[in-house]
């Protein structure tokens, strides 16, 4: 029998997602300081933290309003780390959002508090912002990194 993924400390998890901070918006990016989107900030947090990352991320479209009956990134995401529902995410939790009611879950960001999270937005960079009501409904998908 397997053990369980034990998830990694999330202030360590937040205190490298911060650390992205003012990194410029790029499509497709992940090097800190550099450029990186929203999944790309995802993937450096994880290189810090995991390791290696364990597959190639195919290219992806940047459209928030794909429909479609599979939900690809949080796919992805089960695949390699710990899946806990939206409403038990906490501080240094991975969350997916849904951009358009119907649309797949297509944006990444880390809550950074209970009403505060860190992501990469286009013409903005990384950014931390409040979780308003506005973000908090759209989150359709959490995960919590692993330890390494």
């Amino acid at each position: 029998m397997t053990q369980p993924l034990a998830s990694a400390d999330p202030a360590r998890v937040i205190a490298i997602a911060r650390s992205w901070l003012g990194t410029p918006y790029h499509d497709q990016a992940s090097l800190r300081g550099v450029g990186c989107d929203c999944l790309g900030l995802a993937r450096g947090i994880w290189r810090e933290i995991v390791g290696l990352e364990p597959f190639p991320i195919p290219p992806y479209s940047r459209d928030w309003g794909e429909t479609g009956p599979r939900e690809v990134l949080a796919e992805g995401a089960r695949r390699m780390m710990i899946e806990v529902s939206p409403a038990e995410a906490s501080p240094g939790a991975l969350v997916l959002f849904r951009m358009k009611p119907r649309a797949i879950a297509k944006h990444v960001g880390i809550l950074t508090g209970p009403d505060s999270f860190l992501h990469a937005y286009e013409r903005l960079g990384v950014i931390e912002e409040p979780l308003t009501q506005s973000w908090r409904r759209r989150i359709a998908f959490a995960f919590l990194f692993p330890q390494r």
